[in-house]
C-alpha cells in the first residue's frame, strides 16, 4: 500500500498534481482554503479536508501562492504527527526552504523544494519538469511522489537549490517574453509578414521555446490564454532579481526585464494572461491587440485555405 499523500492548494497547479497522484494510484487527499478549488479536485476522486488540520498524511505536495504561505502552512503540517515528507512546488526563495528544511528536521521530516515548470498541461498531465532542493537523504524519500506526478526532475543540490533555478528559468522565460515581442513590434514597423518572419526567425540560432510555441503557435494565432497571470510572472521575476542580488550579483538586463514587467503590471493588471503581455512591450505598432492579431490568425487561415 502506497503512503498517502495530502496535496495542499488546490488551483490551477495543485489541483492537477493532486488528479495525477490519484491516476497514479496514490491515496490523496487536498485541502484549499477556497470551496471552489477544492471541488475541481473532488470531480476528480480527490476527498477533501474543510481544514488543514484534517490532513494526516505521510507525504505532504505543497502548490502555494507565496513563500509567506509556506511558513504559514509548514508548521501546521508538522503539527499532524504523521507526514514523513514534504514536497514543495510553491515557486518560493531559497531561504525560506533553507528554513523550512531545519524547521522540518527538527521534527524528524524531511523536506524538499521542487517548483515545476510546465504549466497546466503539464499537471495535468503529470509531464511536469521538477528542480529540486535538499539533502540526499530527503531527495531518497521524496523519489517515490516526485515520480508520481512528474516527466523528469533533477536533484540541484541543498535546500532552496531548487528555487535558484526555478526562479532563473522564470527569468529567461519572461526576459524572452519582452525581447521576442520587441522583436515582433519591429517587424510590424517594417511591414513585414510577421507569421512568415517568425517563422524563418524559428529557423536561426535567435529561436527559443518562447519564439518557436508561445508566439508562433499561440500569441500569433490570437490564442491568449496561456493559464499565467502578469501578476504571478512580475512576482517570480521581481522574486528572481532579489535573489541574484542576494547571492552577491549585480545584473545588467535582469533589472531591465522587471522594470518591463512592472510596466506590463501597471498597464494590463495583475489577472491579465502573460499572452496579452507583449502589448505592453511593444513602441512603435499595435500588432499585439487581439483585434489585430485575431487578423493575422484570419489572414493565415485564408492561405492555408487557398
Amino acid at each position: 500500500m502506497s503512503e498517502s499523500v495530502g496535496v495542499v492548494g488546490l488551483g490551477t497547479m495543485g489541483s492537477g498534481i493532486a488528479a495525477t497522484l490519484k491516476g497514479a494510484g496514490r491515496d490523496v487527499h487536498g485541502y484549499d482554503p477556497s470551496p471552489a478549488a477544492g471541488r475541481i479536485a473532488q470531480d476528480h476522486g480527490v476527498p477533501c479536508a474543510v481544514e488543514i488540520s484534517e490532513l494526516a498524511c505521510e507525504a505532504y505536495v505543497l502548490s502555494l501562492p507565496s513563500a509567506r504561505v509556506v511558513r504559514d502552512v509548514v508548521p501546521e503540517l508538522l503539527r499532524t504527527g504523521r507526514a514523513r515528507v514534504v514536497v514543495d512546488t510553491t515557486t518560493s526563495d531559497p531561504q525560506t526552504s533553507a528554513e523550512m528544511a531545519a524547521l522540518c528536521a527538527e521534527s524528524g521530516v524531511h523536506f524538499v523544494d521542487a517548483p515545476v515548470s510546465g504549466g497546466r498541461a503539464g499537471a495535468w498531465s503529470g509531464q511536469l519538469a521538477a528542480f529540486v532542493g535538499g539533502e540526499a537523504a530527503a531527495v531518497d524519500v521524496a523519489a517515490g511522489v516526485l515520480d508520481a506526478f512528474t516527466g523528469r526532475w533533477h536533484h540541484l543540490g541543498p535546500p532552496g537549490a531548487g528555487n535558484v533555478v526555478k526562479l532563473l528559468n522564470n527569468l529567461l522565460c519572461a526576459a524572452n517574453i519582452v525581447a521576442v515581442a520587441e522583436a515582433v513590434d519591429v517587424l510590424s514597423a517594417y511591414g513585414l509578414d510577421v507569421r512568415r518572419s517568425v517563422a524563418a526567425l524559428n529557423t536561426g540560432s535567435g529561436r527559443s521555446l518562447v519564439s518557436e510555441v508561445v508566439f508562433a503557435e499561440s500569441i500569433l494565432r490570437g490564442r491568449l490564454e496561456g493559464g499565467f497571470t502578469v501578476g504571478l510572472m512580475t512576482r517570480d521575476v521581481e522574486l528572481g532579481l532579489a535573489t541574484a542580488r542576494a547571492g552577491g550579483a549585480e545584473p545588467a538586463v535582469l533589472p531591465a526585464v522587471v522594470g518591463s514587467w512592472r510596466g506590463a503590471l501597471e498597464r494590463l493588471g495583475v489577472s491579465a494572461d502573460c499572452n496579452l503581455a507583449p502589448s505592453a512591450f511593444a513602441s512603435a505598432t499595435d500588432v499585439f491587440e487581439p483585434e489585430n492579431l485575431a487578423r493575422l490568425a484570419s489572414a493565415d487561415d485564408e492561405k492555408g485555405d487557398s
